[in-house]
């Protein structure tokens, strides 16, 4: 498999779950916008440690591979969110359950 390859397809292997590890984050009483914008940044972030694992730090001499993986961890992302993890239901149900409830919440 070519290099641009498989650097594609260690972006979308990360991505595709990233949604899921982000709503551990996240909280229901964001704004969408908010939530985007966290998305992106911990997209951004787990596509620089993708190349890191992939290739090690010397990856990062190689311009064209780093950013194909890491727009690739961004956009298998928002696509698995959008297609998969917000239809099922799975990740608005993590964001809840991960969100520390007051007292005045528990009444």
């Amino acid at each position: 498999m070519s290099p641009t390859l498989e650097a594609l397809s260690t972006g979308g292997q990360v991505g595709a779950v990233l949604p899921l590890l982000t709503a551990v984050v996240q909280r229901p009483a964001w704004s969408a916008k908010y939530k985007k914008a966290v998305a992106v940044v911990v997209s951004l972030v787990a596509g620089v440690f993708a190349v890191a694992a992939a290739g090690g730090w010397d990856q990062f001499q190689h311009s064209k591979l780093t950013m194909v993986t890491i727009l690739g961890v961004l956009a298998a992302s928002q696509t698995s969110y959008d297609l998969v993890w917000k239809p099922s239901k799975l990740a608005p149900m993590i964001e809840s359950l991960t969100t520390k409830r007051t007292s005045h919440q528990a009444e």
